[in-house]
């Protein structure tokens, strides 16, 4: 299944796919303590509902740590990034 990724766009709960939006320009986001892009699995303008089980682990690690996930291995594939 191909991926893309996606804005945080706000909400109560940033592990459901409607708190996202397709992105169409490269995001600038790093780390921080907001969640600003995620990489997932495409399903048109919002993410394919639900998230995965490990893209939901991601965002709450994420938001826990402040470092974009996964954080370990270093050179891994990063699927959260975040904002200030």
């Amino acid at each position: 299944m191909s991926r893309s990724w996606y804005a945080f766009i706000g909400g109560d709960d940033p592990t459901r796919s409607q708190s996202y939006i397709k992105l169409t320009i490269k995001h600038q986001c790093l780390c921080g303590n907001q969640i600003c892009a995620i990489y997932a699995a495409d399903n048109g303008s919002h993410p394919e509902e639900p998230l995965s089980a490990n893209l939901q682990r991601y965002i709450k690690d994420a938001l826990h740590t402040g470092q974009l996930q996964p954080e370990f291995p270093f050179d891994a594939k990063k699927f959260v990034y975040l904002r200030y």
